[in-house]
């Protein structure tokens, strides 16, 4: 028997085994289950979660996995990494499947199908906490007293829709403290986007009169809205006050704006979002499109992760439960594919939203279009999707080729720094692999002070920041089985930077991580730049070269959020007040003392009686504030 082939056998043997240890412990966990509805967690070495299922009856439903023949072998290798089960029980079915979907989403495990992109949508807020009350873009929770007008599909479409606002109805959108300070109108009133409330040109009956007509028009009634203001425009008009005419006409051409791009508004779809599924090649792309009173707020397109082998139904119920999962549904969702156990989701998202929701897949009728419309966009994305990873593909194989690698890389690290003089220093880690930029994965790094150590020194700094990255790594994921270690490590920096980095590497005893450095060419020119390896010559790649295209791509990825972050913090830095670093000392009793005292300074030159004076200082914060500026012990 040759090698090879007996160390196939033997991997065949451990695998058997592997399936067989697992079972085992699903029939021992299986003695002791309770067969009421709940959530299991299949948990694999190290604690790491492998699946998560929700059942109306535990002890049949775990059951299944007992018989590892009639299991697919997807489910086959999740039975063999299993190494402990858990389990919480629940009241009610609806109840399991609410929380299957909050720990799918916290815990991310490998073998559910998984909504990756799950970004929050910005909503339009009309702020009712003020007199006059201001518009503005909103994300988070809504906690803030006001009218609030969503979701929207991106902030660019919230940004649009608010300026036409402001054109269409005069509201301002400058904060409260602004609005208290102003003596004269903005630009804004100069632009005619704001009626200047703040200097009186409007009063509060007026003001709070375009108040309910936005409200009016963005809650569906924008007919009747435009009725109103033609009126006034003819009386105006008739009463040969041209001016007042004039405004209301730009008033009206706004509210058209507004609605000329909301290409697709079927009559009486209210509050609705159509979701589509599209699969091609073991992929999928869902797209959504979201209605609120009737108004198109655009769509998105979501490339949820999943076995090639799951059927559209799960893979739609799984990613309603997940995407509605924190925020509330609307009334009626429009689907191309009836998700797995559509009532029992319905009734979940139900108690979420706290109204009727209704899932629905139209067969006919004026429903249909908006679903045929989503599928075309769902389809298209998918096949834009497809190629993209494809041309990835062929350039991570280039890129192989390139730097003689054993096979394309799956994930590669860019890093940079950024710092002025070593002032606010920062390191960027950006991640890229076969599906483009992986923006979840970016980390930063604030670069501690170090008393050895040169400002600005960018070696250093270098040595940090893979230092804190690989040793976190090494003691996180040491076995590397959640993808989380590079297969290639970028450094933006010549052969002293590549040195320092592989010097780090070698003190942990990492070697198997390959490594390049892109120095930029004589004078800075983009497609000059000089490659370094380690134990190799420097080369140059051809100026058209895509394998360049794509490396200078990544180079600048880093830079643009190295620059970034510096940025951010160096502007916290400059914003930072000594009284931050008070403990005890929060917003209430900063504010109190900042508009007792007017500065900072003047808390740190106050003596204990004047702090404790102070409404809302006790003597004993007082004597911490004192002590904090004169060090008194």
């Amino acid at each position: 028997m040759s090698e090879e082939t007996a160390n196939t056998n033997v991997r065949g043997n451990d695998a058997v085994a592997s399936l067989a240890g697992g079972t085992e412990l699903i029939r021992e966990k299986l003695q002791t289950m309770p067969g009421c509805p709940g959530v299991y967690r299949m948990i694999g070495g190290r604690g790491k979660v492998l699946y998560i299922g929700k059942a109306r009856n535990l002890k049949k439903r775990v059951a299944a996995y007992s018989n590892p023949g009639r299991l697919p072998v997807r489910l086959q290798r999740m039975v063999a990494e299993t190494r402990d089960m858990e389990i919480v029980t629940t009241h009610t079915e609806v109840e399991a499947l609410l929380l299957e979907a909050n720990l799918i989403k916290t815990l991310k495990p490998h073998f559910n199908i998984l909504l990756r992109d799950d970004k929050s949508f910005a909503d339009i807020l009309i702020a009712t906490d003020h007199d006059f009350p201001q518009i503005l873009k909103h994300r988070g929770a809504r906690k803030r007293k006001g009218y609030y007008y969503g979701p929207f599909a991106s902030a660019g479409a919230v940004n649009r829709t608010i300026t036409a606002l402001q054109r269409a109805f005069l509201l301002r959108n400058c904060s409260d403290s602004v609005f208290a300070s102003r003596t004269r109108p903005c630009l804004q009133y100069q632009i005619k986007r704001c009626s200047a409330p703040c200097v009186d040109r409007v009063d509060e009956a007026d003001y709070v009169a375009l108040v309910r007509q936005a409200h009016a028009f963005l809650t569906g009634k924008n007919h009747a809205v435009q009725e109103d203001l033609a009126r006034q425009m003819q009386q105006a008009s008739e009463a040969l006050e041209y001016e007042r005419a004039a405004a209301l006409r730009d008033r009206i051409k706004a509210l058209t704006l507004i609605q000329s791009h909301e290409d697709i508004n079927p009559a009486g779809i209210g509050d609705t979002d159509v979701i589509a599924l599209a699969q091609e090649g073991g992929q999928s792309c869902v797209q959504v499109f979201f209605f609120r009173d009737g108004r198109n707020h655009g769509n998105r397109a979501y490339f949820p992760s999943h076995d090639r082998n799951d059927p559209p139904a799960d893979i739609m119920s799984a990613f309603i439960g997940q995407f509605y999962d924190g925020r509330p549904a609307p009334r009626r969702i429009l689907v191309s594919d009836d998700p797995a156990q559509s009532q029992l989701l319905a009734e979940a998202l139900a108690i979420n939203a706290g109204h009727r929701v209704t899932i629905r897949r139209p067969q006919r009728g004026r429903l249909c279009k908006p679903v045929q419309r989503a599928m075309v966009n769902a389809r298209s994305a998918l096949a834009r999707r497809m190629s993209e990873s494809a041309s990835q593909r062929r350039l991570l194989e280039g890129l192989a080729r390139t730097l003689d690698l054993d096979a394309a890389p799956e994930r590669i690290e860019v890093y940079d720094n950024s710092h002025i003089q070593g002032d606010s220093a920062v390191g960027a880690m950006i991640v890229a692999g076969p599906e483009g930029l992986h923006k979840a994965a970016y980390r930063k790094f604030n670069i501690r002070a170090s008393g050895d150590r040169v400002a600005g020194d960018d070696y250093a700094m270098m040595r940090e920041v893979l230092g804190r990255r690989f040793s976190r790594a090494l003691k996180e994921d040491p076995d590397r089985e959640r993808g989380s270690w590079p297969d290639l490590v970028i450094i933006d920096g010549g052969p002293g930077q590549l040195s320092a980095a592989q010097a780090t590497l070698d003190e942990l005893g990492i070697d198997d991580v390959e490594m390049l450095a892109i120095a930029k060419g004589p004078d800075r020119n983009a497609g000059r730049e000089r490659l370094h390896r380690p134990g190799r010559r420097t080369f140059l790649l051809e100026p058209k070269d895509p394998v360049l295209y794509f490396l200078q791509r990544l180079r600048d990825e880093a830079h643009r959020f190295a620059i970034g972050t510096h940025r951010a913090r160096r502007g916290k830095a400059l914003t930072a007040s000594p009284l931050d670093e008070i403990p005890g000392v929060g917003a209430r009793r900063k504010r109190a003392l900042l508009q007792h005292f007017g500065s900072a300074r003047a808390v740190a030159q106050a003596g204990l009686s004047d702090l404790e004076a102070v409404v809302g200082i006790s003597a004993m914060v007082a004597r911490k504030i004192y002590g904090h500026f004169h060090d008194e012990r």
